[in-house]
């Protein structure tokens, strides 16, 4: 009898979703004692204790169990079989490569030859000997042009095998393999004089782990073309469901949202409103004062070196800095370009014009600003001191994570003022390179133009005191010939001049439409409008079936499709002008998750015109969060380790899992709420959104397993390890384990599996927010792609939106309950 009730529960499927969560937590809490003991403890403790070990060896035995129980290999299903059996295979290369593989460090100097490395234990650090030598030659630091920005690094490396000497050059994505040890580079000696090798030698643990990578992909694939499959299996219940589709209107009604939001500010200081008058007298004169449009853009059209060293147009530099002090990309009625003249021409009047934005009200009370915007001449006392100055030297003598609100807004605000200083005084407009610079810099006006010599130093230094002139001058006679001219001047010193490859009119020209034509806040209005008329037409066509109503259903289906392809045609401009695949920030990684997310949607629109439409909808909503405040759509150069194809593969596969996700998430929103609605002629709709759900929910598993693992093999060939426990790795990992939760609930002898499924769905999103998120602002990680220091104002309505859910998952099982009853 007791070897009965063990083996029932090793094969019992509650079994398996027990392990899973026990499994996930024990993960996410390493991840929060990493933050706060340190990596070393995390690894003794969760990652390499034998607790861990044990617990991957129990999961790997219940699915055993379960797959003979269930008789998986007689009733042939291979999409099952194959993929489980990768994770065991890609489990036992992880403990061969634990087991058996060396992973260290070896430190070169210039000239320098050793055959030992270092390798980090708890205990301490040990070396190892290579059965050869490697000497550094050379170490070289590329930067990018006129930046401090690290570019590429590469040492130049000689190995001695005995008489034999090979000549290899190491470098971020490039390894050196010699007799099963591979070297990486991973980083450099501040002195650039010496180089800093990763060590990996795991011949046997990464042919395990490769072929289970690969067993797992076929794995996957049969999962979705087997007809023995779950999914196809979903696949053929939603198409008999589909002959008694029913609709409830009453949904939609129910919701609204209203906000109001009125402020008021009452003074009778006189000296105030003296100061006020000034300052308004100020912002009508260079209002009044316009540059011609055309004339501005001309100017717009000039590139120049922003100090990452990219080359730009002087309109996306222009954008880029109203947006930073203004937080809009208009003045009144002046675009960007015009701003940025005005300010060069008019700097004195532009320091009493309160257009900088105040970044909260702590920091304008503190200092009797006004509360939204304030001037330049604010900040400084009656005696020209700067007011921030003290206590800005007490927010930089904190640590960091000790820093308080009010510090880190001090920090924003001090950095707004100091771009919009040096605009006045000609700085960080750097339009004239210097030919023979080896660094390729490119200075603005108002820089130490000492290194200029000959013509070239009188033409830099004197060109734009003449242009101001001349502006001033056209302002009295709208002729705008002369500064048209010198601009024609300066474009052409730019092309005699410049040594940089890729700067080309065309890909300026590019990158000017692509300000101009603003795609993604198009986009964001498209998806809002089209896809709020496409949900109510879904839900009116399947209440009544009208031809008229149908047919205006598919006509902005087609709407819709247009904003998908003017939103990818957007992200091709992007990725033109950018040189990379634009998701390697968090503005990028947004604008594309809103696309996979329209893009999941497109393939359920067939079965379910809804599904399309709040798809859309939250595609819309995540372009608005894009186009917010605390998002900097600025393009950047790459640093070096995101130099490689595997960006392009693991970040597109693993974040378009998230489209997915979001769908499943408001599926099941809307299924909570019908349930709750207890009426009993809802449960076939409710079936049938759950089966789309749950379909949804798979592929989003898939993707996010291939990009997770793809994210492994990346980083065993540019580290040298597969995984390195990274909070980002680790909840990525999380949110697999999760989403498996939620897809083998089914198995579940539980009476309210719907109710269950659906809920799942809704909490289980907080594992990706976290994901993408979360580990950023609770956590720290070496990931760069999803990364925001701005991004806490999201939590204050991520935890109403807990209590939401969980007020919506009650009011659901008691509907629910009422329904079975």
């Amino acid at each position: 009898m007791g070897k009965t009730n063990l083996k029932r529960l090793i094969s019992s499927s509650t079994t398996t979703i027990v392990l899973l969560l026990v499994y996930g937590a024990g993960l996410a809490a390493a991840t929060f004692i990493e933050k706060y003991q340190g990596s070393e403890v995390a690894r003794s403790m969760v990652y390499c204790s034998p607790l861990f070990f044990l617990l991957q060896f129990l999961l790997v035995l219940n699915w055993l169990a379960i797959a003979i129980r269930q008789h998986s290999l007689k009733m042939r299903k291979w999409g099952m079989l194959i993929t489980h059996g990768a994770f065991v295979i890609i489990l036992l290369g992880a403990l061969v490569s634990h087991l058996y593989g060396e992973e260290g460090i070896l430190h070169l100097r210039e000239g320098e030859t050793s055959n030992r490395f270092a390798v980090r234990h708890a205990d301490g650090v040990t070396y190892h000997t290579l059965p050869f030598s490697v000497e550094l030659m050379n170490f070289t630091l590329t930067r990018y042009p006129g930046s401090s920005s690290p570019s590429a690094y590469e040492s130049e490396l000689l190995v001695h095998m005995g008489e034999e000497v090979i000549s290899q050059r190491v470098y971020m994505n490039n390894v050196l393999d010699v007799k099963g040890y591979r070297f990486f580079q991973a980083s450099y000696d501040q002195d650039e004089q010496g180089t800093v090798l990763s060590v990996n030698r795991d011949v046997a643990g990464r042919t395990i782990t490769y072929t289970g990578y690969a067993v797992l992909l076929l794995g996957l694939v049969l999962c979705f073309v087997d007809k023995r499959s779950r999914f196809m299996q979903l696949g053929r219940r939603l198409k008999e469901l589909r002959s008694s589709v029913l609709l409830i209107l009453s949904v939609l009604s129910s919701l609204s949202v209203h906000a109001n939001d009125t402020s008021t500010q009452v003074t009778n200081d006189t000296s105030i409103r003296a100061t006020e008058a000034m300052q308004a007298q100020a912002t009508e004169t260079v209002l009044k004062n316009v540059i011609n449009a055309g004339h501005a853009a001309r100017f717009g059209a000039l590139p120049l070196q922003s100090g990452k060293g990219r080359v730009l147009p002087a309109n996306t530099f222009s954008s880029e800095v109203l947006r930073k002090l203004h937080k809009s990309d208009t003045f009144g009625s002046l675009n960007s370009d015009q701003f940025l003249i005005s300010v060069l021409v008019m700097p004195e009047l532009w320091t009493q014009v309160p257009f900088i934005a105040v970044p909260g009200k702590e920091l304008s009370d503190f200092y009797h600003l006004p509360s939204q915007q304030c001037a330049y001449m604010d900040v400084f006392d009656d005696d020209g001191n700067y007011k921030l100055q003290e206590k800005l030297e007490e927010a930089y003598g904190r640590m960091s994570s000790a820093r308080t609100r009010f510090d880190k807004e001090l920090i924003k605000f001090d950095e707004q003022i100091n771009i919009f200083h040096q605009l006045l005084n000609w700085q960080l407009l750097n339009l004239f390179p210097k030919e023979d610079d080896p660094q390729h810099t490119w200075y603005a006006p108002g820089d130490d133009l000492s290194a200029f010599s000959g013509k070239d130093s009188m033409f830099v230094s004197r060109i734009l005191t003449w242009y101001a002139e001349e502006v001033q001058t056209s302002f009295q006679s709208g002729d705008w010939t002369k500064p048209n001219e010198i601009v024609g001047m300066i474009s052409t010193y730019q092309q005699a001049k410049n040594k940089i490859e890729g700067v080309t009119p065309e890909k300026m020209e590019a990158e000017i439409k692509y300000n101009r034509l603003d795609v993604f806040s198009q986009c964001k209005k498209g998806y809002l409008i089209f896809g709020g008329l496409l949900l109510v037409s879904a839900f009116a066509s399947l209440f009544k079936r009208i031809r008229w109503i149908r047919l205006s259903g598919w006509v902005f289906c087609v709407a819709i499709l247009a904003v998908f392809f003017f939103h990818m045609y957007g992200m091709g401009m992007r990725w033109y002008i950018a040189g990379y695949a634009p998701w390697s920030n968090s503005y990028e990684t947004m604008v594309y998750v809103s696309w996979a997310t329209v893009f999941a949607g497109l393939l359920f629109a067939r079965r379910s015109l809804l599904t399309f439409a709040l798809a859309t909808l939250f595609g819309g909503t995540i372009l608005f969060v894009s186009g917010l405040n605390w998002m900097d759509p600025q393009i950047n150069p790459l640093v070096p380790v995101l130099k490689s194809p595997w960006l392009m593969f693991h970040v597109a596969v693993i974040v378009g899992a998230y489209g997915f996700f979001g769908i499943s998430c408001l599926l099941g929103l809307v299924n909570l709420v019908m349930m709750s609605l207890r009426k009993s002629v809802l449960i076939q709709r409710i079936k049938e959104l759950s089966i789309i759900n749950e379909m949804s929910l798979l592929i989003g598993l898939a993707l996010m397993t291939i990009g997770t693992f793809l994210g492994a093999i990346w980083a065993n060939e540019s580290w040298g390890r597969y995984w390195g426990w990274d909070p980002k790795e680790t909840w990525a990992l999380i949110t697999m384990v999760v989403y498996a939760i939620v897809t083998h609930l089914h198995l579940m002898p539980f009476r309210n599996k719907l109710w269950l499924f659906n809920l799942s769905s809704v909490i289980a999103f907080y594992s990706v927010l976290m994901t993408f998120f979360g580990v950023n602002y609770f956590l720290s990680g070496m990931h760069s792609y999803g990364q925001n220091d701005h991004v806490g104002g999201i939590f204050i309505y991520l935890f109403a939106s807990v209590f939401l859910v969980a007020l919506l998952g009650i009011l659901s099982f008691m509907g629910k309950q009422k329904q079975n009853n």
